[in-house]
C-alpha cells in the first residue's frame, strides 16, 4: 500500500475543482472568530506543529482529510463523524479506511478550543485551518481562509464510496466519482520508470497479502511540500495510474511541465485551488451546528437548530401557558 505524501490526495484537484458543487461564501469572514475566539489560530498552530514534530506523515494526512471532507457534499466536517444508529459515516468507506488519518490531531485541537471558547468554533473550520497550517509548516504556500463554516449533521459511507475519485481513473474520467483504492504496490504499472519499478518490486513483494506495506509516492521529498511530484511525472515515475494519466493529454502534460520547471507557479495555483476547495458547499447561518465533539452530532444544538427563533418563541409561550395552567389546577 502506498504511503502518504503531500500529493496523492490532490492528484486531481486542479481537474475537479470546476465540476464540484458551486461554492458559497455568504456569511464567511476572515476575522469571524477575532472577538469570539482570539486564541484559535495560536491553538491550531501549536498543535499542528506538535503533531508534525512527532509524525512527519501528518502533513499529508491532514491535507487528505480536508480534501476528502470537502469532496463529499461540501466542507461540513462529515468525514470526522463516527457511525451512529442513524447513519454509517465516511471513516470506514473504502477510500478512507486505512488511508485517511489525523482525526486525533483535530480532536486535540477541538478540545483545547472548546476550553478556550465553548460552542464557538466548528470542527470543519478547525480542519480547514489545520490543513493550511500544516502545508505552510511543510514548506508550502500560505492561502487566506474564510471562517464561519458550520458542521454538518450527518455523513454517508455510500457517498464517499461513490464520489471520491479513483487513482486508477483515466484522464477523461477524473472528476466523476467512483470507488477509490490505492494502487496495489505489489503489482505496479509496468510502464513505470525501470529503476522505480525494480525498487517497488523489492519493497512490495507479491507475498504481502496484508496490503499494508508502505512506500513513498514521492521518493525525492517525502515530508516536504514542493514540486517534485511533477518532476517525477516528467520522468514517468508517477506511482498511481491517475497521476501518470496527466501526461496522456497535451493540456495537462503542459501543466505538469510548467509546474515541474516553475515551482512558484505551482504554489500560486495550488493556493488558489485550496481557497476554492475550502468554500465548496459550506453551511452558514442557522444551518448545521457547532459540534462540541467532532466525532458526534451535538444533540442539544441539533434540536436547537431544527427550529427558527419564531418557532422557539411560540414553543416557549405554549410551555409557559402549560406551566401556569398546572399551577392553577394544583
Amino acid at each position: 500500500m502506498a504511503s502518504h505524501s503531500l500529493f496523492p490526495c490532490l492528484t486531481v484537484l486542479f481537474c475537479v475543482m470546476s465540476v464540484l458543487a458551486p461554492f458559497s461564501v455568504g456569511q464567511l469572514d476572515y476575522s469571524y472568530y477575532e472577538r469570539a475566539c482570539p486564541s484559535l489560530h495560536r491553538i491550531v498552530r501549536w498543535n499542528v506543529w506538535e503533531a508534525l514534530r512527532s509524525d512527519s506523515r501528518i502533513a499529508a494526512s491532514l491535507l487528505l482529510l480536508h480534501f476528502h471532507d470537502c469532496f463529499i457534499n461540501g466542507c461540513d466536517g462529515s468525514v470526522l463523524l463516527d457511525d451512529t444508529y442513524y447513519f454509517k459515516g465516511e471513516k470506514n468507506a473504502a477510500p478512507n479506511r486505512n488511508s485517511v488519518r489525523g482525526y486525533e490531531t483535530i480532536d486535540i485541537i477541538k478540545a483545547q478550543v472548546e476550553r478556550a471558547c465553548p460552542s464557538t468554533v466548528s470542527c470543519v473550520d478547525i480542519l480547514t485551518l489545520a490543513a493550511r497550517q500544516v502545508v505552510v509548516m511543510a514548506g508550502g504556500p500560505f492561502w487566506p481562509v474564510l471562517l464561519g463554516r458550520r458542521d454538518g449533521l450527518s455523513a454517508s459511507e455510500k457517498a464517499a464510496n461513490e464520489q471520491l475519485p479513483s487513482p486508477f481513473e483515466p484522464l477523461d474520467k477524473i472528476g466523476q466519482g467512483r470507488l477509490f483504492n490505492y494502487q496495489d504496490s505489489g503489482k505496479p504499472d509496468p510502464n513505470l520508470d525501470s529503476s522505480m519499478l525494480s525498487n517497488l518490486q523489492c519493497t512490495c513483494p507479491d507475498t504481502d497479502e496484508s496490503n499494508t506495506t508502505l512506500t513513498p509516492l514521492d521518493i525525492q521529498s517525502v515530508t516536504r511540500f514542493d514540486n517534485a511530484y511533477y518532476r517525477n511525472l516528467m520522468n514517468n515515475s508517477g506511482l498511481l495510474e491517475s497521476d501518470q494519466a496527466l501526461m496522456s493529454n497535451s493540456q495537462t502534460s503542459d501543466m505538469v511541465k510548467s509546474y515541474s520547471l516553475y515551482p512558484h507557479l505551482f504554489y500560486k495555483d495550488f493556493a488558489a485551488s485550496m481557497v476554492k476547495l475550502g468554500n465548496v458547499g459550506v453551511l452558514t447561518g442557522r444551518t448545521g451546528q457547532i459540534r462540541e465533539i467532532c466525532g458526534s452530532v451535538s444533540n442539544r444544538m441539533f434540536l436547537s437548530s431544527m427550529f427558527s427563533p419564531s418557532v422557539r418563541q411560540s414553543l416557549s409561550t405554549v410551555l409557559a401557558s402549560v406551566c401556569m395552567f398546572l399551577l392553577v389546577i394544583v
